[in-house]
């Protein structure tokens, strides 16, 4: 796998003599193409299933450099479809959106508890989510606290889409739940993601939507989301969100983008974010060798 010419033009541009954030003397610079990816933020949605086959969205992700991914789909079918064809490469999440529970009513519905149990009891999914929170509503509390034990019950993840008070709230039911922020908050400040970390240091972050905060107008990396990354570069993890086919569509520009900004960082720094993070968080290992393999 390589960079596009336009994409190592603008490393180049960028890192040549530069310190690096991260803590070491250098950029990683053109070596960010060497670095495996785990997109932790991939979704595989029924409106997908027919423009892009199982494989190929694994063909996508190996001319992207995609060596492993978190999936989760509205359907589960979807994430199921993937894992079955390439079980090296996906790592399963389950989504609770299915017929009539979407992202605004599924905590309401009807059997959602047995639906996730169900579920979680068939397939090795490693999360449950990614889910939204768009308004916190605390009469949702028994039904969350089942949601937290079906989680905690099996070691696995919350993935959760929402504001800064949800997390807060999800922790002050069971501050030991796992749980990963997606979009680390996406609308969130930086100012608000830097103290949300700070204040719970087992929470992980996705960075999918992300890439535009992360650079500024000129290229370089914004100096608030710079303290971010220097502060917890254990506990963040790069995404795409393929919430729509256009996202599958720009798939590869999208995986590029994100090692531009990884290119400015140090090795040290980049490799935890590409991949070495989900390696300890699912145990896995991740490597380019699985680039064409299933």
């Amino acid at each position: 796998m390589t960079i596009r010419p336009l994409v190592a033009l603008i490393v180049s541009l960028l890192v040549n003599g530069q310190t690096s954030a991260g803590g070491q003397d250098h950029a990683t610079g053109a070596a960010v193409q060497d670095l495996p990816i785990f997109d932790a933020h991939i979704h595989y949605k029924q409106p997908a299933w027919s423009a892009y086959s199982v494989e190929s969205i694994i063909e996508l992700m190996d001319k992207s450099g995609v060596a492993m991914g978190l999936v989760s789909s509205t359907p589960d079918e979807g994430t199921i479809r993937l894992w079955e064809h390439a079980p090296n490469r996906i790592v399963p999440e389950l989504r609770p959106y299915h017929g009539a529970a979407g992202s605004s009513n599924w905590m309401k519905s009807s059997g959602m508890r047995e639906y996730l149990e169900q579920r979680l009891d068939s397939y090795p999914h490693q999360g449950i989510g990614e889910f939204h929170i768009h308004q916190l509503n605390t009469d949702d509390e028994v039904f969350f606290r089942e949601i937290i034990s079906l989680a905690n019950a099996r070691d696995i993840y919350l993935h959760v889409h929402s504001g800064t008070e949800p997390i807060r709230w999800l922790y002050s039911l069971d501050p030991t739940v796992k749980m990963i922020w997606a979009h680390a908050g996406l609308s969130t400040s930086a100012e608000d993601v830097y103290e949300l970390m700070s204040d719970y240091p087992e929470l992980v972050a996705d960075t999918s939507l992300r890439e535009r905060d992360i650079l500024d107008d000129s290229e370089n990396l914004n100096p608030e989301w710079e303290k971010i990354i220097n502060a917890f570069s254990n506990r963040l993890l790069v995404g795409s969100d393929t919430w729509v086919n256009s996202q599958w569509d720009n798939y590869e520009n999208i995986i590029d983008s994100n090692r531009v900004w990884l290119s400015l960082l140090s090795r040290d720094t980049a490799e935890k974010i590409a991949y070495k993070n989900a390696e300890r968080l699912f145990k896995r290992e991740i490597s380019m060798d699985l680039i064409g393999q299933k």
